[in-house]
């Protein structure tokens, strides 16, 4: 059996003030596309202002968002390969 070794290009970047942090995601596939998305994470004004936990909440929505968006494409390249609507793998 042969195997294969692919890798893909996370990058995660954040902007932030102090009361919102904002994080943008972006993955590139081997193909040369790219799948994008963005997160976010507001403080409470009874919270300490603590960068990287809205890092981690802005990361984390980021992250999830591309991961819906990897699904959904790929379940759209299964039901342009088969001809037929396939059962949905976004769960």
């Amino acid at each position: 059996m042969m195997h294969t070794t692919v890798g893909w290009h996370v990058e995660l970047e954040f902007m932030e003030d102090a009361d919102h942090t904002r994080a943008a995601a972006l993955v590139r596939l081997p193909d040369g596309s790219e799948v994008r998305a963005h997160g976010h994470a507001t403080r409470h004004r009874v919270d300490a202002n603590q960068p990287r936990v809205g890092e981690e909440i802005a990361g984390a929505r980021a992250l999830n968002e591309l991961a819906m968006q990897l699904l959904t494409k790929a379940h759209d390249e299964i039901d342009a390969e088969s001809g037929r609507t396939s059962h949905t793998i976004n769960v």
